[in-house]
């Protein structure tokens, strides 16, 4: 029995929790409507993750979503900041891109040295799911017809839900002011929160 302590507490200081964002790209929603997203590469041999590795691809306020929801669920902790909001935020300014990457990488790798945060499944969702925002919340609260589990299983053989997938979710319940869309960014940030402007709904100044 002591044996198996001390092999069980030897893989635990073995464990690690590697995480990468990298690879800003330019994805366009329609004439007006673009925006920036990032890819997260998780690599891990920790038993709280079911995948070991994952690569989703994730926006800056995606990245709010799960800052607030963090907080939320971990009232007194004082959780690291995300990047700020610039409104002149561009993918033609190298520094500007090098800085908002690097800091959502460090964000992240806070927050998985975090023990108390690692159980909380809006984390393993946005880490390792294609969910949207409103589907990571609806799943996260159990409106979904798949467990948090099934969604992270099925990661990388289909892209995120289309508009069909609205069948998933067994309640009606709106999850308005918790799924960021293009339009809620053009309005000023909710106190505590960061929106970058790549998020906008109006023309940007360059391509974004």
């Amino acid at each position: 029995m002591e044996e198996r302590l001390r092999k069980f507490d030897s893989l635990m200081k073995q464990e690690f929790i590697s995480v990468q964002v990298r690879d800003p790209q330019v994805q366009r929603g329609g004439l007006w409507h673009t925006h920036i997203d990032y890819e997260i590469c998780l690599h891990t041999n920790s038993m709280c993750f079911q995948r070991k590795t994952s690569c989703v691809r994730r926006r800056y306020s995606e990245f709010v979503w799960l800052r607030q929801k963090l907080q939320f669920n971990a009232v007194l902790m004082e959780l690291p900041k995300l990047p700020p909001w610039n409104p002149f935020f561009s993918l033609r300014k190298p520094l500007q891109l090098k800085q908002r990457t690097e800091g959502l990488q460090d964000f992240l790798e806070i927050v998985l040295q975090t023990p108390l945060l690692l159980s909380d499944s809006c984390l393993h969702l946005f880490l390792q799911s294609e969910l949207s925002v409103s589907k990571m919340e609806a799943c996260s609260s159990g409106r979904t017809r798949y467990s948090v589990a099934q969604a992270i299983h099925r990661t990388g053989r289909k892209t995120r839900p289309s508009p069909s997938d609205e069948s998933d979710t067994e309640s009606t319940t709106s999850s308005a002011g918790l799924d960021y869309s293009i339009e809620d960014a053009s309005r000023p940030p909710p106190e505590g929160l960061d929106y970058s402007s790549e998020e906008g709904s109006r023309p940007p100044p360059e391509p974004q």
